[in-house]
Parts: structure tokens; sequence; C-alpha cells
């Protein structure tokens, strides 16, 4: 009877656990796959190319890694919009009208995580 505490215990530790290299891998995919897009990144009224746009955020996430626990964290809190002015950044791919770059990331999301989910 004196497992079932410790049973209880390690099953509500073990999530975060187990999901902390899911969100590393793919914060690490959605900000690799900015710099590889050839997008043109606006931020503030300037538009960055694609490698600027992911040197950015990997300085975001670093420096704010605390506040993105999750994918869609790291997408709502670093990645859309300036902590300096709250301005929206947008994304500019060729050929395609921009959007904003929450919306563009949490597409790229939902593509690895369906290919990661087919390749289980």
């Amino acid at each position: 009877m004196r497992r079932l505490p410790l049973l209880i215990t390690f099953a509500l530790l073990l999530p975060p656990a187990v999901f902390a290299g899911d969100t590393e891998a793919e914060i690490e995919y959605l900000i690799t796959a900015i710099g590889e897009s050839g997008c043109t990144f606006v931020r503030n009224g300037s538009r960055h190319d694609s490698e600027n746009a992911e040197s950015h955020l990997r300085m975001k996430y670093r420096r704010g890694k605390r506040y993105a626990t999750s994918a869609e964290l790291f997408i709502d809190r670093l990645a859309s919009k300036s902590s300096m002015s709250g301005k929206l950044y947008t994304i500019e791919c060729p050929g395609s009208d921009a959007v904003p770059s929450g919306e563009w990331l949490t597409a790229r999301l939902q593509e690895y995580r369906a290919q990661a989910s087919n390749s289980r």
C-alpha cells in the first residue's frame, strides 16, 4: 500500500519530463523552419531575411525560455510580437500574402506533429 502514493507521485511527475524533449525539439524545428524558409520576417516595421529572423528568435528563446514551456507558448509569448513595442510580427513568403508569424508558426507546428505521429 505504501507504493501507491509513490507510484501516483511518479506518474504526476512523469509527463513534464517526457514532454520536455518534445518541446525542445518542436521549438528548435520552428526556429529552424523560419531560417530555412526564404521568407521575409517583418518586425517593428523593418524587413529581415529568414536567417536574421532565425537568429533573432533564437536570442529571444535563449533569454525567455522560462516563458515558453510548450511550443504553443513559444509562439504566443516569444515569436508572435515584439516584447518592446507589442507590434505583431508578420512573415511574407514568395508568392503568398503576409501572415502573422503566429499563424505561420502554428501551421508549421501542426505539420511537424503530423509527421512525428506518422513516423511512430
